[in-house]
Formats: C-alpha cells, sequence, structure tokens
C-alpha cells in the first residue's frame, strides 16, 4: 500500500514559526514532524510515499529528497502556492497513488499509532482512524458504531489517518476542495469504516501544543 503524506497546508495558527518553516517541519525534541512520521511508516513497511507540497515546498523538497535518507521512496505533488484544500489535494495525487486503497496521513500529528494495524483491503470507501476529542476540539466530527462511521453522537475527532479507496473521489473534479463533505456523503450512504484509537495522538496546530509536547514528548 503507498501513503500519502499531507504537507501543503499554510500552517496559519502556527505564524510566526510557520512564515519561515512548513508546518510538518517544526520539531519536536529536535527531530522534524515529517522525519519522525516518515520513520514509522516506514516500519510498518510504507516505503513509497507521496507528499503534497505548497507553502514553502521548495524546504520540504529539500529536506526530504528522494527520502532514501529515511529508507523510502518520495514523490512529490506540487499543488502550487495556494494548495488545494484535503480533498483537492489528494484527488490531484491519485496518478502517483495508483489503483489501489492507499494510506493518508496528515504532516502536523504526533501520535504513537500502529500503522500495520490498518486494513488492507476495504469494503466500502474508505476507514478513518478516529480518536477521543481533545480540549480544543470537543464537539468532535463523527460518530462510530459497530466499525461503521455514522454521524450520530457520542462523536469522536478524526485523526487525520484514513485508508481511501480511489474510487471515493470519482467524479470530483482536480480542483479545491475539503475531504469533509465528501466523507459525510458517503458516510450518509453507509460507506465507511472506522476505528478508535485510545493511545497517543495530537493535532500539533498551535505553538502551545508544540511547547507542550517539547516539554513533555515521549
Amino acid at each position: 500500500m503507498k501513503a500519502m503524506i499531507l504537507a501543503a497546508g499554510r500552517g496559519t495558527r502556527m505564524r510566526p514559526l510557520t512564515d519561515v518553516t512548513p508546518k510538518p517541519l517544526l520539531t519536536v525534541r529536535g527531530t522534524p514532524l515529517l522525519d519522525r512520521l516518515i520513520g514509522q511508516l516506514a516500519g510498518a513497511g510504507f516505503t513509497d510515499i507521496v507528499i503534497n507540497v505548497a507553502h514553502l515546498g521548495e524546504n520540504i523538497r529539500a529536506h526530504l529528497g528522494t527520502g532514501a535518507r529515511l529508507s523510502v521512496h518520495i514523490s512529490y505533488s506540487d499543488e502550487g502556492p495556494a494548495g488545494l484544500e484535503t480533498g483537492g489535494g489528494i484527488r490531484r495525487a491519485l496518478p502517483l497513488l495508483g489503483c489501489d486503497p492507499f494510506l493518508v496521513v496528515n504532516g502536523d500529528i504526533y501520535t504513537d499509532y500502529d500503522f500495520t494495524r490498518l486494513p488492507t483491503s476495504l469494503a466500502g470507501l474508505a476507514h478513518l482512524v478516529l480518536v477521543d476529542n481533545p480540549k480544543h476540539h470537543p464537539q468532535g466530527d463523527f460518530g462510530l458504531r459497530d466499525g461503521q462511521v455514522t454521524d450520530i453522537a457520542p462523536r469522536f475527532t478524526f485523526a487525520g489517518i484514513g485508508v481511501y479507496q480511489p474510487a471515493l473521489f470519482a467524479g470530483m473534479a482536480e480542483d479545491r476542495f475539503p475531504l469533509a463533505p465528501l466523507l459525510r456523503r458517503m458516510i450518509a450512504r453507509g460507506l465507511i469504516g472506522g476505528e478508535h484509537y485510545r493511545g497517543l495522538w495530537t493535532d500539533v496546530g498551535t505553538p502551545e501544543r508544540l511547547a507542550a509536547l517539547n516539554a513533555g514528548a515521549r
């Protein structure tokens, strides 16, 4: 299975740090988030990785190159300076991801999730990893019942980790669009599975969360 890391976001809540450094290259105890994540993926057998780039994308390319330093092969999906949001970014990268299910991971999360536990085949169009709601997102995103993602409370937070069928994006124009509305349409049709992960997970979305990780990260 191929993996895609989403690394094209502007990271406006992280400014001024992200004025000069792409958010996925910010460091936790000296290690860039991207390096840590790629190491985890490689350890789980994901060695063919696509990374989308937009804001300061040249910094990511210069840092990672072909991926050989981290024992992976990296391809880049360039979205230009503005980016295409999550849905549009994945849609743009489909030619690099192939015809089989693929993993997509947000490049700005810090987790100990074991990527080997992800399904390699899907009954529906996607499999989402959900986590307990953090303090900054108490309302959550999606419900979960018997392995099916729902829109019914209680809701959990989408972890930014998912396996997708290319068919999920069938009919979507190569344009800028968010992923969540597309997922909600497919959830309503009963086509999205999922799991609840209770381990370490942080969305490194603000300087305060980054500082907290650096103060007590595992």
